[in-house]
């Protein structure tokens, strides 16, 4: 019985695991319409992806989540090319994040703030879906989250972590953490 048990256990945490594997979140089309963007930090092509949606107008502010403390606006907007009227405008870096949680935390506030009704979440496709379980709970209930994943190339181990983060927070959310 306690094999079979055992073996269950195994074979659901493997369905689920190749669920997440293989039918990792898309971006969002390129015409959705949304009030702020949220970018979290990180891998490479985030940021970017974000900022080209800011200036297609496809939203008019952006929160960079999840900034080094020591990165000055003047050196973000040199690295990425962002001119300083679009800085004073419409970018806002955030310093306060130092992980997921704390960036959904981060990013609540900054949408409570702004007013918006409807954000548009921008993260790694691996990233996406704790990333946005994270920030659905802390967002008030009457703001529409849009996931935009942007794709990338993990590795087999970095799915392994995320997906044991996954069912971490989900578990935690569950019993009311």
């Amino acid at each position: 019985m306690f094999r079979r048990f055992v073996a269950f256990i195994v074979l659901i945490w493997l369905l689920g695991f190749l669920w997440f594997a293989v039918a990792l979140p898309g971006p969002l089309p390129g015409d959705a319409r949304t009030d702020a963007i949220i970018v979290l930090t990180g891998s490479k092509g985030r940021i970017e992806h974000a900022l080209d949606v800011l200036k297609s107008g496809g939203t008019p502010r952006l929160l960079v989540s999840g900034v080094d403390r020591e990165v000055k606006p003047r050196e973000f907007a040199a690295e990425f090319g962002v001119s300083a009227a679009l800085m004073k405008c419409c970018v806002t870096l955030g310093y306060q994040a130092y992980d997921t949680r704390s960036n959904a935390v981060e990013a609540a506030q900054w949408v409570v703030q702004h007013r918006a009704h409807s954000v548009r979440l921008v993260t790694a496709d691996w990233h996406m879906r704790r990333a946005a379980l994270d920030l659905a709970r802390e967002l008030p209930g009457d703001v529409k989250l849009e996931r935009d994943a942007v794709p990338s190339q993990p590795s087999l181990g970095a799915l392994v972590l995320e997906y044991h983060k996954l069912l971490a927070r989900a578990a935690l959310n569950l019993f009311g953490r």
